[in-house]
């Protein structure tokens, strides 16, 4: 089915022969091993610390959303304490975009060095990112450059924590399983971001928030030491996570879970000329990167966007919340449904696409009420903001699983970070054209429906297939 893609040296075994009858020399080509007995395949073995490390990965996710995402909720009680302008409040939340620059050094090392280095790189990164935002140093000015820094070493985490949830999948569970831990391992990040409009607002008050007894300074000073308390908190969740990743997050399992877990790969160039080439990847990977990477611009600006329609920065925020949460509760349900009903993941992407499409079409003729005349309330707003969001965040696990069956045998860092390349790159240009020119945005909620309606038409193109999936399915038995 998809032998021609690789070479025989390429498909050679990556387990000794002393592993067992099944998983020795039984993938060295789909043919020869279709053809042994059932008794010269075994289905793989799994192991209950599976979900431990999937749990630590999933924290590391999460914080890294959650420190990303520190400055957008509380940017007013920020210009106050530390002076930050308008352009410092963007560069911060931009310094996510930004760290996906060196992508392909982390897609390089998750290759060569495996998983626990990788990650213990990441996580090393963040305790330095988290540490240089709590320095305590009186110069404002050398202050905000500690926290750009810090920012930035985070933003470099974010390859990692995005890109390698399908590859953790793939080593560490069996193939009724992978797209369930894709979910949760890559929706956590998501988590982390939208959390982080709850503990900001919860523990810094806003500069009309203090008591008006107390002079302006003080004043400062308060939500100063309130901000310093939230970065003294992300900074010693972290060091927590990276010392429980040094203590135990070991790269692979004894045994591998399944074929395709143990079968070899493409080497890194290979893989990048044949992702280059597949003109089926590149379909669906603009697919994935254009509607989410317009999304996330927009959620940026949502509480602009919907200013005109008197709704306050808080529900803009609250809207913006729920629509994550949700979007990681559908994906994860979404991503179990894909692990039960195998070789369906395009018409589920279809069906939320066609969701997303729908909606986003509601909430901009919602905008245009004096020419539409819907019905313009909190209501209507609330619902097409919340499942727009829901029917986009949760494509995110189900696109990382496609893109996997799509290219296969590349390996899965490569693929996603790819097109996580891809799709920050296409939000950080949004992001900084939005920051000069943010006076008109009607225009911005038309290209929701247009780039989730091209999404659609390119999904609904796109020739599936599921090569890992034969592996593990048809080989095996």
């Amino acid at each position: 089915m998809g032998s021609r893609w690789s070479s025989e040296e390429e498909r050679q075994p990556l387990l000794g022969p002393g592993l067992g009858p099944g998983l020795g020399a039984a993938w060295r080509s789909r043919e020869a091993a279709a053809a042994l007995p059932a008794a010269a395949a075994g289905p793989g073995r799994v192991y209950g610390r599976r979900w431990l490390v999937l749990l630590l990965f999933s924290l590391l996710a999460f914080i890294q959303g959650l420190v990303w995402n520190t400055w957008g909720p509380i940017q007013n009680s920020a210009r106050q304490a530390y002076g930050f302008s308008s352009w410092d409040i963007a560069l911060l939340v931009l310094w996510g975009p930004i760290g996906f620059l060196p992508c392909f050094a982390f897609m390089w090392l998750l290759d060569k060095r495996g998983l626990r280095i990788t990650v213990l790189l990441t996580s090393f990164l963040m305790v330095l990112g988290t540490g240089l935002r709590c320095i305590p140093i009186s110069d404002l000015m050398l202050k905000r450059r500690l926290i750009h820094g810090g920012q930035m070493l985070n933003g470099l985490a974010g390859p990692t924590v995005m890109n390698a949830a399908p590859f953790l999948s793939t080593t560490w569970f069996s193939a009724d399983e992978r797209a369930t831990a894709t979910a949760i391992a890559s929706m956590l990040s998501y988590l982390g971001g939208a959390c982080a409009f709850l503990v900001g607002p919860l523990v810094v008050p806003a500069p009309n928030g203090t008591s008006p007894l107390l002079t302006t300074e003080s004043s400062r000073a308060h939500i100063k030491d309130r901000i310093e308390a939230v970065l003294y908190a992300e900074f010693g969740v972290v060091c927590l996570i990276f010392s429980a990743t040094l203590a135990y997050f070991p790269p692979r399992p004894p045994l591998p879970p399944s074929v395709a877990a143990a079968s070899q790969r493409l080497s890194y160039r290979r893989s990048f000329c044949r992702l280059l080439s597949n003109f089926r990847f590149l379909m669906i990977a603009l697919a994935y990167a254009i509607p989410l990477g317009v999304f996330a611009g927009w959620s940026g600006v949502l509480d602009l966007i919907l200013t005109p329609a008197h709704v306050s920065q808080v529900d803009a925020g609250w809207i913006g919340f729920w629509s994550i949460v949700g979007g990681c509760v559908v994906g994860i349900a979404m991503a179990r449904f894909a692990d039960f009903i195998r070789g369906m993941l395009k018409l589920i992407l279809l069906l939320l696409f066609s969701g997303a499409t729908l909606s986003s079409t509601w909430f901009t003729l919602t905008c245009l009420n004096s020419i539409t005349h819907l019905p313009l309330t909190t209501v209507t707003l609330y619902a097409s903001c919340i499942l727009l969001g829901v029917f986009l965040n949760s494509s995110v696990p189900i696109f990382f699983e496609l893109f996997v069956e799509t290219v296969y045998p590349v390996p899965e860092g490569i693929t996603c970070g790819v097109v996580t390349f891809l799709s920050n790159i296409f939000m950080g240009v949004l992001l900084f054209f939005l920051t000069f020119y943010h006076t008109e945005l009607s225009w911005f909620n038309w290209c929701l429906p247009g780039s989730c309606l091209l999404s659609l038409l390119l999904i609904l193109c796109f020739r599936e297939s599921y090569d890992r999936l034969y592996l593990d399915v048809v080989v095996s038995v």
